[in-house]
């Protein structure tokens, strides 16, 4: 509405770091920086085109529930909802619907996490335990194939799948793909065995566990290694369990979806193909 056309946060950006000398880590991740604000405001850009699209569907009838599913579905704040809606000579209907439906959301998502057991667990069963242990080399592998710069952001683990959320930047490619599952699989194949120790957070950190949640973990923390008879440690991560003992009856993992789950969020869901039997811990 101002004339300007295209993106300008990143140009915007640029003047910005290239004054800001005193900042070394920020000049000398002034390319990547300014790729993340590119993408984030090309991102908003459709966010905005979007909602605004979804408005115009309502004629100018808008509800303050209707305000939430714009926010909730495509990101869109309720304050440009209403901003849009002024500027087009209407006004919001049942504003105080938008808190309502709100309350409703954060209700059901509460329900929905009741009774959740540790590790993202949705029940604590022989087939959930496989699967996170599974979730366990998933990462170890992503990490392998796409560097050090990767940590889980969140799983969620049903008997029939594994939902789970890291950090990068970009859609994984078939090939990455492939070598994460065999990187899995070749951890399956080994017959690893998983070790539990107690370690302090500190020594724990320091001794480059994985872990990503290290201010909410306790001043003692379990820590699982997943170790071959011939040494190779395929996983050692910070966890609270459970686990199967061996991967030996573990079975054949794939990936089943690749996607965005935020901005810079990616999210695989992946399953196993055969259930172990042999005990767990």
């Amino acid at each position: 509405m101002i004339g300007i056309q295209g993106s300008f946060v990143g140009e915007l950006s640029e003047v910005y770091i290239d004054e800001a000398t005193a900042y070394e880590d920020l000049i000398g991740n002034k390319k990547k920086v300014i790729e993340i604000v590119n993408k984030e405001e090309n991102l908003f850009y459709r966010t905005l085109q979007q909602g605004e699209f979804e408005i115009q569907k309502h004629k100018g009838k808008v509800t303050g529930a209707d305000a939430f599913y714009f926010y909730e579905t495509f990101g869109f704040p309720l304050e440009l909802t209403e901003e849009f809606l002024t500027e087009s000579g209407y006004s919001m209907e049942d504003k105080a619907s938008y808190i309502e439906a709100a309350k409703k959301h954060a209700e059901k998502s509460r329900t929905a996490s009741v009774g959740k057991f540790k590790g993202g667990l949705a029940e604590h069963s022989t087939e959930t335990t496989a699967l996170h242990t599974a979730s366990h080399l998933l990462l170890a592998g992503l990490r392998e194939v796409l560097g050090d710069h990767v940590h889980q952001q969140g799983s969620n683990i049903t008997s029939e799948r594994l939902r789970f959320d890291f950090n990068h930047d970009e859609k994984l490619t078939p090939e990455q793909i492939a070598e994460v599952e065999k990187y899995v699989n070749d951890a399956i194949s080994s017959k690893a065995v998983t070790y539990i120790s107690e370690l302090p957070k500190i020594e724990a950190k320091e001794s480059n566990v994985e872990g990503n949640f290290w201010d909410k973990y306790p001043d003692i923390v379990k820590v699982y290694t997943i170790k071959d008879n011939e040494g190779k440690v395929w996983s050692r991560e910070v966890c609270g369990g459970p686990h199967v003992k061996d991967t030996t009856n573990l079975g054949k993992f794939s990936i089943k979806k690749e996607q965005s789950s935020a901005a810079g969020v990616r999210r695989i869901k992946g399953v196993i193909n055969k259930y172990f039997q042999n005990a767990e811990q």
